[in-house]
């Protein structure tokens, strides 16, 4: 039962990241094979702790965010600050609990929920 659970949980965050990976164009092969190594690793997590399974979605967003952006990409860029010196990306809130959403953190707003970017203004279209 726990790991039907956890796996449910596990497909349910793939699901969402890959969703905004592709509302920002940016689902290519090795971008999905970060999302997999994610998942992968906090596979372990889960089970560890399957209570806090209800947090691997807003987990593995972050995780995938950090990998993408040691490989020297930022994603995903803030819709209300995408162009000259105040360019950044959003960050995931909460860090660690349920329903996880994408928020500018310069101006303190949750721009949408994981999963929801293709919903936004200038990501409609892959950015």
């Amino acid at each position: 039962m726990e790991d039907d659970v956890v796996e449910s949980a596990l497909h349910t965050a793939r699901a969402l990241v890959l969703k905004d990976l592709a509302a920002c164009g940016a689902a290519d092969p090795t971008v999905v094979s970060v999302v997999e190594d994610a998942v992968a690793g906090r596979r372990w997590w889960c089970r560890e702790w399957p209570d806090g399974a209800a947090y691997a979605p807003g987990l593995v967003a972050q995780d995938v965010q950090e990998a993408l952006e040691e490989a020297g990409v930022r994603w995903p860029w803030c819709p209300r600050h995408d162009a000259g010196t105040d360019a950044h990306q959003l960050y995931i809130e909460p860090e660690l609990g349920p329903d996880p959403a994408w928020v500018c953190e310069k101006d303190a707003v949750r721009i949408a929920g994981l999963g929801g970017l293709a919903s936004v203004d200038g990501y409609a279209q892959g950015g």
